[in-house]
């Protein structure tokens, strides 16, 4: 969702573990950043999504519904 009067655009972020790192991936758009910790690297995210956004036009964007999902592997 798109506040125009803030200028402030709605998105959700996974984050996950990778190792040493946290990996925070935006759901609406296909970027992704990574910190130390979950709170650095949603800041990182927030940051290149900033960036990403002064090169691409606005996307619309409509409620992100998360479940979790369970695979039988072999």
């Amino acid at each position: 969702m798109f506040d125009m009067a803030r200028g402030t655009l709605h998105l959700t972020a996974a984050v996950t573990r990778e190792g040493d790192w946290y990996v925070a991936r935006c759901l609406q758009v296909e970027v992704t950043s990574q910190g130390h910790s979950i709170e650095e690297a949603l800041d990182n995210l927030r940051e290149a999504l900033e960036l990403y956004f002064e090169d691409e036009p606005v996307p619309e964007v409509s409620e992100v519904i998360t479940a979790p999902v369970q695979v039988r592997v072999a």
